[in-house]
């Protein structure tokens, strides 16, 4: 389909030019909404031609940086390829590239973690300044100047309404008939004139199909055909599908116990291996007419739609591997019944995953004894990707669950620790937390009752007369019984892996 065919609105014709000239537009020092999450929706020729352009400035000895504002992570050709020609100053909220990580920990962008459902309110507020260029992908544009969204809503919405100027990158490979997938609410308000947001079921339709914008805004129209990011899933491992197995009977068992309806809550489920392998086992397991309620669609929601055992999905982006995205594209009229896309102020709006009683599951990097998570930060201070909407969703959902293997670099890091060497989530938001030791149930439990459970049926055999020693010997040596430390030994773990490459003792 051609690029006329997708920019059917005449007045935006003459604004059609080249992606080069289209970034010539953002000045230095701008902030940039641009559209994307995990890897779906985000823009694919703006970002090359800004780190040209980048790349140009700084070798006539000018300087040359834009803060760039998301809805999650990107991919190569957007963070990695503006990173790399140094043309990022600030990065929020969320980032995966490996090539702007290294930047970030080396300390050349400063990255700001935040909540996934906090970055469009806030930018909405003026509390991050104003926006001055949104950059935003969609499949095309109405006679009547209407955006078809994307592959990702994300923060696109808002963006359009904040910025002073707007580039529209119209990607021609996605399907068209993507058109009625997406469900764009535009109900909210700044406080106090917010009202209550009418949505009481998951697959409940409350907005429109189209994102709008004020078309005096636009100020170039580029034209790119590329797909999003391949993500690319292992299968899942012997580890994962443990914790996976653990989880769906756990659930099978508070339905048993009457603790959760028989028609199951809405699903959440973060990004990665562990997060497919539990929808793999949805698939097997005894739950049927379920709906998701989540940020990212991944393959196994899509086998889980396919399959029957799924009515309805909702998110805010589709992240899939080549596979499964063909299969997307091939049954598109299948998919677009059955998905809907928001965006991720109200995929990952905390009253309605509470409202809606969604069950939650994420990864993590470390828990300790007592269940506070860890989910940004390896050994303290290097960022990993960022915390995403897992606390939008850990804090509020009906079941939360934590996961991780036990152990990590060939069992020489314990992620269960005495003390968590940077803390996302506090033990109040933790209610469950598996790994392929077991599952330990937190609901109900004081601090020490917590660490037995957690090291009992948690903790890797390696580390767990480790983890037993410290408690029994802070049970003796701490100035306080109710959450017993030794303070001089809580972190001695982190560094005995800094200063050896191993947390085991000698």
């Amino acid at each position: 389909m051609s690029l006329n065919d997708r920019v059917r609105c005449s007045a935006l014709h003459s604004r059609i030019m080249s992606a080069a000239d289209a970034a010539a537009l953002i000045p230095a020092g701008a902030n940039v909404g641009m559209s994307g999450f995990t890897g779906a929706g985000y823009p694919k020729a703006l970002p090359q031609a800004i780190a040209a352009h980048a790349k140009s400035e700084h070798a006539a000895g000018r300087p040359y940086k834009l803060n760039v504002w998301t809805g999650a992570s990107t991919a190569a050709e957007c963070d990695g390829v503006m990173a790399e020609a140094g043309a990022i100053g600030q990065r929020l909220p969320f980032n995966t590239d490996p090539i702007a990580r290294k930047a970030i920990n080396a300390g050349d962008i400063d990255f700001i973690d935040m909540h996934l459902s906090h970055v469009a309110q806030h930018a909405w507020f003026g509390f991050l300044g104003p926006m001055h260029v949104a950059v935003v992908e969609v499949l095309g544009i109405t006679a009547d100047g209407l955006l078809i969204p994307s592959t990702a809503v994300g923060n696109n919405k808002t963006w359009l309404e904040i910025a002073d100027k707007v580039i529209l990158e119209v990607n021609t490979k996605p399907p068209a008939r993507m058109e009625g997938m997406h469900d764009i609410y535009y109900g909210t308000a700044i406080p106090p004139r917010r009202v209550p947001i009418r949505m009481t079921h998951a697959d409940d339709r409350i907005g429109e199909g189209y994102l709008k914008v004020d078309l005096d805004k636009v100020v170039a129209v580029v034209e790119t055909h590329k797909g999003d990011r391949d993500n690319v899933f292992a299968a899942p491992d012997a580890n994962s599908n443990t914790i996976a197995a653990s989880i769906i009977d756990f659930l099978s068992h508070e339905m048993k116990m009457g603790r959760l309806p028989q028609q199951m809550l809405p699903i959440q489920s973060g990004v990665g291996n562990v997060a497919n392998a539990v929808l793999a086992g949805l698939l097997t397991g005894p739950f049927d007419n379920l709906l998701g309620f989540t940020e990212v669609l991944q393959d196994g929601m899509l086998d889980l739609l396919r399959s029957g055992k799924m009515a309805r999905a909702s998110a805010t982006a589709i992240s899939l591997s080549s596979a499964a995205y063909r299969d997307f594209e091939e049954n598109i009229d299948f998919y677009r019944d059955r998905i809907i896309l928001r965006p991720q102020e109200i995929s990952n709006h905390p009253e309605l995953v509470r409202r809606l009683g969604v069950i939650a599951m994420n990864s993590m990097i470390e828990a300790d004894i007592y269940g506070n998570i860890n989910s940004t930060h390896v050994m303290g201070s290097s960022m990993m990707n960022g915390i995403g909407g897992s606390g939008d969703f850990a804090r509020n959902g009906f079941l939360s669950f934590f996961v991780t293997p036990s152990v990590a670099k060939n069992g020489h890091i314990s992620c269960i620790v005495p003390m968590c060497s940077h803390v996302d989530h506090t033990e109040h938001d933790t209610q469950i937390i598996v790994t392929e030791q077991g599952l330990a149930d937190l609901r109900g439990l004081s601090p020490k009752q917590r660490a037995k459970v957690i090291i009992e049926r948690c903790a890797h055999p390696d580390f767990r007369p480790m983890l037993q020693d410290y408690v029994d010997r802070a049970m003796q040596q701490s100035a306080g019984l109710h959450t017993p430390h030794i303070l001089t030994e809580a972190l001695s773990w982190h560094q005995r892996y800094l200063d050896t490459g191993s947390m085991k003792t000698a």
